[in-house]
């Protein structure tokens, strides 16, 4: 992906979480959209083109897993990486079932999601 800003959709009700990890993508030179729901991302998907997707697996309205089962239905080809909070590792392997690309437990380390998202994008 060498030349191109890859372009992250973020999706997690914990807006001052998501809004951060934008800010710290985008310092490391990535193009972050942060939403605070599963149906906004599913829109902001229906808007504009992503190369990853990381969602948030607990959020209210439409669950992590509904929107990771909506977005594999209509863009079968983006990868996604699922968040889940400590104890969740049950919800994370359940979506991997379910085509997502990786999981991984909150809190975030930066480092190890970067190392996730270049994995995604290569294949």
């Amino acid at each position: 992906m060498s030349g191109k800003t890859v372009k992250i959709l973020l999706i997690d009700d914990e807006e001052e979480f998501v809004t951060t990890l934008a800010q710290r993508l985008e310092y490391r030179g990535y193009y972050a959209r942060a939403v605070h729901e599963g149906q906004a991302g599913l829109n902001a998907l229906a808007e504009d083109l992503f190369d990853i997707v990381i969602l948030d697996l607990m959020m209210p309205g439409l669950s992590g897993m509904d929107t990771l089962k909506q977005i594999k239905n209509n863009y079968p080809d983006i990868p996604v990486i699922l968040l889940t909070g400590h104890g969740s590792t049950k919800t994370g392997i359940e979506g991997m079932r379910h085509d997502a690309f990786d999981y991984l437990i909150k809190p975030l380390d930066i480092n190890e999601l970067i190392g996730k998202i270049n994995l995604a994008l290569k294949k």
